[in-house]
This record gives structure tokens, sequence and C-alpha cells, in this order.
């Protein structure tokens, strides 16, 4: 059994609602799935400091998974935090780098799932984004990824959204048109229809597009399967090996936690 912890990094839940129906529609069986929605933030991430908030969000809530792992290995049991993979459910992976350094278990990004699949489809990829705020941070965030030069485009729906969790509904013949923009304009071989407030709309639209469509929940989710099957080592060397121990100030217990979950872990 493979049980997965998905944070959504905005404070919508009715976004952590979407998040899961994906995820339960892409999930393999035997694997168990597990929600959080940041308890502070805003209702959806669109600028480079809100992607900052976001990140200590999502770290807040994975921490608390090791509060209650050690409070339960208080008397000597191995410390399971019930968990064996972990997604950061939010376009452009708030947090994800630093989350690596400390987690004991895969942490995987919905940006860098969509990318590594969108590469294994085609050579060109553009990205359908519900915000023009949002375009200057995806593609600085395409770019630390290495994939700059695959990029074809980044189209963006340009008015006013009445309610996030509703952008589907109210949009969606906009954003296939942006789609099949992306396509006939700027050479694009596979779409990725990006952030969490479009989860499953690639599925449902997947008709409609000229080439595939990628949703980054559905990429993220099955990639964490797959780490979490594996088991890879933690690293003993280089800039994900474990952080070293310091004092440290004003820290919540979360986050205390956290920085030495590795330890606590075995």
């Amino acid at each position: 059994m493979t049980r997965l912890l998905i944070v959504n990094p905005n404070i919508s839940t009715s976004v952590t609602d979407l998040i899961e129906a994906e995820a339960r529609r892409s999930i393999a069986p035997g694997t168990t799935l597990a929600m959080a929605t940041a308890p502070f933030g805003v209702a959806y991430i669109e600028t480079r400091f809100e992607a900052m908030i976001g990140a200590m969000a999502v770290a807040e809530v994975v921490g608390q998974r090791w509060v209650a792992a050690g409070e339960d290995g208080a008397a000597g049991r191995a410390v399971d935090p019930g968990v064996d993979a972990i997604i950061v459910a939010a376009f452009g992976d708030p947090g994800l780098g630093a989350l690596r350094e400390v987690s004991p278990v895969p942490v995987v990004g919905m940006t860098e799932a969509a990318l590594a699949t969108a590469m294994q489809l085609g050579g060109r990829l553009s990205i359908i984004a519900i915000s023009r705020r949002i375009e200057a941070w995806y593609r600085e965030v395409v770019t630390a990824y290495g994939l700059a030069s695959r990029l074809a485009s980044i189209r963006f729906l340009d008015r006013p959204l009445a309610a996030v969790d509703s952008v589907q509904q109210a949009h969606g013949d906009a954003l296939v048109a942006l789609g099949e923009r992306a396509v006939a304009e700027d050479g694009a071989d596979v779409l990725i229809l990006a952030g969490a407030p479009l989860a499953g709309l690639a599925r449902t639209v997947a008709g409609r597009l000229p080439v595939p469509a990628i949703d980054g929940v559905s990429a993220a989710v099955r990639q964490a399967e797959l780490l979490a099957a594996a088991r890879p080592m933690l690293a003993r060397a280089g800039s994900y090996a474990g952080a070293p121990d310091k004092p440290d100030s004003g820290l919540s217990a979360a986050l205390q936690a956290l920085r030495r979950a590795r330890q606590a872990s075995g």
C-alpha cells in the first residue's frame, strides 16, 4: 500500500476538493490519500511572494506529521509519519527543493511532474494558465528546471476571475481556445494545463485539443507512486544531504520537527 500526502499550498478548500477528485481518478489500486489545505496564505498563488507564503504553509502542514509521529514514537517505537511520498499541489512547486532537503520520503511537485511528463510526449510545450500575473513567475520556474529552450509559450486568461474554484466551468472554452492557439501559432507539441484550479480539466477536454494535454495532479500522483515504490536511499552527500543540526529560535513545533525529520525517522 502506498500512502500519499497531497498538500494544497492555497487556502481554498474547494480547490483541494478539485485536486482530490483528480487524484482519486489517477491513483493505482491500493494507494491511499491524505489531503491537506494551507492553514494560512492566499486563495490562489500568482506571485513570487505568495509562493513564499505557500511554501511556509506546506512546511507547517508536513511538519505536523512528524510532530504527531514523534509523540507516537515516544515509547521507543520507530517513527512513522503515515506517508510514503508528499505532493506539493500548486503550479510553481512552492518550497519543493527545501522540503527535499529535510523530508525522509520523496517529495513531488506538480510543475516538475508535468514538465517531466510533457518532455516524454513531445519536443516543445506550452503552458495554459489562469492569470496574466502568473506568467513571469511560471517562466522563471521553467527556466530553473532547465527547460526554457523547450518552452513554446505561456498562454493565459486575461480576464477577471469571479471564483478560483469555478474557472473550469466559467472559462473552459477560453482555455481550450488558448491551447489551440498555442499549437497553431506557437508550435506546441504538448500542453500543460497549469494550476490546481484546473485539476481534472485535461481529462475533460482531451478530445477537443489537437495534442496531448497534461494535468499536473495526475502526473504528480503517478510519479509519487513510482518513487514511493522505488524507496530511493536518502542522500548522505551533496546539496540534498540532511541539514546539520543547530540552535534555532521562534520556530513552531512543526517546523522544528520537520528540520529533524530525517534523524527522527531513523
